[in-house]
């Protein structure tokens, strides 16, 4: 192997893998990011602030639990800052609890608003640049600096997952806590 595929390869390997607000409950293979030192956390570090880590130097990222509890503006800067650091097509897996769960309104730290299918729309330039040039950086100078794809999940209450997809569809539109969180994976349109 010649002195040039060495160093692609090192670069390759080099690059991270984040798990921010992982708390005492790091994600095997990744890089533990938290605000506090619990064990396992690799950094500690205020995420609402200018982030430690290079652009381009993100394969992947991995947030359970951790979006909700950051006001609007401060996810704005959230997904600006994961679109800097991450790898042209990188991805990145949230996980929020649905804004009609109760778990999106339990917890004292959780900021309002809650995350909604619809806050994704938002991380796509295109549909932004179409519907809401407001919220772009090109207008207004915290706004999104980010461009995303994204796809959305759900997790259903078990009792609704048993049930057949008719059900299901017509629970998920029309029954508050039939869907508890919401899983979205982003991936960095560079």
């Amino acid at each position: 192997m010649g002195r040039a595929s060495k160093a692609k390869l090192a670069a390759v390997t080099e690059l991270l893998k984040l798990d921010f607000g992982c708390g005492p409950h790091k994600r095997e293979g990744f890089h533990g990011v938290d605000q506090t030192a619990f064990p396992g956390v690799d950094t500690v570090c205020d995420l609402t602030q200018p982030w430690p880590w290079a652009d381009n130097s993100v394969s992947e990222a991995h947030a359970s639990h951790f979006v909700e509890h950051l006001t609007a503006w401060q996810r704005v800067a959230f997904w600006n800052e994961l679109y800097r650091v991450l790898v042209p097509n990188g991805t990145a897996q949230i996980i929020v609890p649905h804004w009609a769960s109760c778990r999106a309104y339990g917890d004292p730290t959780h900021q309002w608003p809650p995350v909604s299918e619809f806050a994704f729309l938002y991380l796509n330039k295109n549909w932004r640049m179409a519907n809401a040039p407001h919220d772009d950086s090109s207008v207004h100078p915290d706004g999104f600096k980010c461009d995303f794809e994204f796809s959305v999940g759900n997790g259903m209450r078990p009792d609704i997952q048993a049930r057949n997809p008719e059900f299901q569809q017509f629970a998920m539109a029309n029954y508050k806590e039939a869907i508890t969180d919401l899983f979205v994976t982003v991936k960095a349109l560079k």
